[in-house]
């Protein structure tokens, strides 16, 4: 072998210790200071047949918010019903749960009968945010609005939740179908940034898992295979969540603000149509109708990614003359985990949903004096 071999040998073999030597060394480090890869079990949901009960189930308890563990007695004895098969199952990976309660309309709500004389009803439509993934219900934005409203006007309105789960368009239409006949004087649209029509080509680029609303990454699916023990290690996790993070983070974000671009140009001009529709149905039976957005719940302490789109609904809003209320004003520039449901669900918590329904009480009192 000659000498110039020999020293580059030994130099690539020095340089490969003094990298193995650098791994080491972060890898005893972030040990040392307690790192470990944050992994939740999967969530769960309990739904019975007719869709009247619903338990939001969730691995742990973090601000001990969840009102229900699924693994005492009396609970089990009184919800076991919801999911005979799957209860146990479902209790022992996610315990802790929020109940749920529908009328015939699928709504988180009480059954809608007539409107009781002088009373203002608002009926708020959305999906989840709006029924309220995750939070009891005294403590949704509905709820907390329609408490609001009659601490200044008592007995003087009623406030309604006609959100469901779920739902975008052209479902959020048949939604809005269910609840006009029952005489609102104000429809609130609770719009979010997925709701908008998608074409099938568009629809099928969301092939990733983190939706920015449900952190799948850090979700460990029944039956994949344990949760990280000791000897995963720390370092490779670390770079591996920081990866996966990039890259998802970029392509979920163009996904959104596409959504309201020329890759589904068809889409949104459906959607914009139908909440045209839905504002002139309204007016039609004397009532007001109002959009009202909500943000996703990412990097609002830093540079959040989606003002383009809410850019895009209120220049929508702005032309076709539809009231129009943007919550991210409301939550720019605060510490945006301490709003959310659970680390892996990003849905807006009960502190997400108080300050919603403070932002929301002048905007409602002005449209009832129009």
């Amino acid at each position: 072998m000659s000498s110039r071999r020999r020293e580059f040998l030994i130099r690539l073999g020095m340089a490969a210790a003094g990298l193995l030597f650098s791994l080491l060394l972060a890898e005893a480090t972030l040990r040392l200071l307690g790192f470990t890869p944050e992994r939740f079990n999967n969530m769960g949901r309990m739904v019975d047949p007719h869709w009247t009960t619903l338990l939001d189930c969730y691995p742990t308890n973090p601000r001990g918010y969840f009102d229900l563990d699924l693994r005492e007695p009396a609970t089990r004895a009184r919800l076991q019903h919801v999911a005979p098969v799957r209860y146990d199952a479902v209790a022992r990976r996610a315990p802790y749960a929020v109940e749920f309660h529908y009328n015939s309309l699928r709504f988180r709500d009480q059954p809608l009968g007539p409107k009781p004389p002088g009373v203002r009803r608002v009926m708020i439509l959305g999906d989840s945010f709006t029924e309220g993934q995750g939070v009891r219900e005294p403590d949704t934005c509905v709820r907390l609005l329609e408490k609001l409203l009659n601490r200044k006007d008592p007995m003087q309105w009623e406030v309604r939740n006609c959100g469901r789960r779920g739902t975008d368009f052209p479902a959020l239409a048949e939604a809005f179908e269910a609840l006009l006949p029952h005489d609102p004087d104000i429809v609130i649209y609770a719009m979010v940034l997925n709701d908008p029509d998608q074409s099938p080509e568009f629809h099928a680029r969301q092939t990733y898992a983190n939706d920015w609303i449900l952190d799948q990454e850090r979700m460990v699916k029944h039956g994949a295979g344990p949760l990280p023990g000791p000897w995963s290690s720390r370092l490779a996790s670390l770079l591996g969540d920081r990866l996966t993070a990039w890259r998802v983070g970029r392509e979920t974000t163009r996904w959104y603000l596409d959504m309201y671009g020329e890759p589904n140009r068809r889409g949104w001009e459906r959607t914009q149509a139908r909440i045209r529709e839905m504002d002139r149905r309204v007016r039609e039976r004397g009532g007001q109708f109002l959009v009202v957005v909500w943000p996703l719940l990412v990097a609002f302490e830093g540079r959040y990614p989606f003002t383009p789109a809410h850019d895009a609904i209120a220049r929508f809003c702005r032309e076709a003359g539809i009231a129009h209320h943007d919550l991210l004003p409301l939550f720019r520039g605060r510490q945006t985990a301490p709003l959310w449901v659970h680390p892996v669900d990003r849905h807006p918590n009960q502190i997400a949903n108080r300050l919603a329904a403070e932002d929301l009480l002048p905007v409602v009192q002005g449209l009832a004096h129009r």
